[in-house]
């Protein structure tokens, strides 16, 4: 399996390389499924969407295709998701997104989807990647108040907890201080990262790819 799990998404060279290494084609050749679905629970300026799909563009992919599971049927994303080389989720609400990931099945089929295929989750879209959504981490890091905490289970496409926009002023709790106290609530590892970073995953194989600041607890 190849992930890319990103704070802010493709937001330097170094992030942009590992995605481009994922990958096992040119770009001209590189089909993209942009996920957008975590974000329809978020209201004011979504610029940053358009940031995301800019720098996607500026790598010259073959094609960028906009989706959302929550908004139409599976026979309109599922092919979507089958043809694509990089399967694109973006950030947003976390619950919102795990929510429609379990509703649709995809939690339990992505796993095969991505034999050969790139997943990168940026923000929302890399914490469903966790074994589960901890009600406690979670508030460290989102304050989502239209939808309740409750500890729900992830994607487990990782054995680790990712915690996104280390040391982000939106999120003035996201400190290394207070991850290293949430750290001894659990014995899984937990990565936080800053909106510079990115973890590169190849099978087992972990790479902290970063022009900014990481930290990891329970090594």
């Amino acid at each position: 399996m190849k992930m890319l799990l990103c704070s802010m998404g493709l937001t330097n060279k170094s992030i942009e390389n590992a995605l481009l290494d994922l990958i096992d084609k040119s770009p001209e050749e590189t089909t993209v499924a942009f996920v957008a679905t975590a974000s329809n629970m978020i209201t004011g300026d979504k610029t940053w969407i358009i940031d995301a799909l800019a720098r996607l563009k500026n790598l010259n992919f073959k094609s960028i295709e906009i989706t959302d599971i929550s908004a139409v049927g599976k026979e309109i994303w599922q092919p979507s998701f089958e043809k694509a080389d990089v399967i694109y989720f973006e950030g947003g609400h976390t619950y919102h997104l795990m929510r429609w990931l379990h509703k649709t099945g995809l939690s339990e089929s992505m796993a095969a989807l991505l034999k050969n295929k790139v997943y990168l989750g940026v923000s929302a879209g890399a914490m469903v990647t966790n074994p589960n959504l901890n009600p406690k981490l979670s508030n460290l890091v989102y304050h989502e108040e239209k939808i309740e905490y409750e500890k729900m289970d992830g994607m487990n496409l990782v054995d680790f907890h990712f915690l996104p926009h280390l040391n982000t002023p939106w999120y003035e709790k996201m400190t290394k201080e207070n991850i290293e106290q949430l750290s001894k609530q659990t014995h899984r590892k937990i990565y936080g990262l800053d909106n510079q970073s990115a973890l590169k995953i190849v099978g087992d194989k972990i790479e902290v790819i970063t022009e900014g600041e990481f930290c990891l607890f329970n090594d």
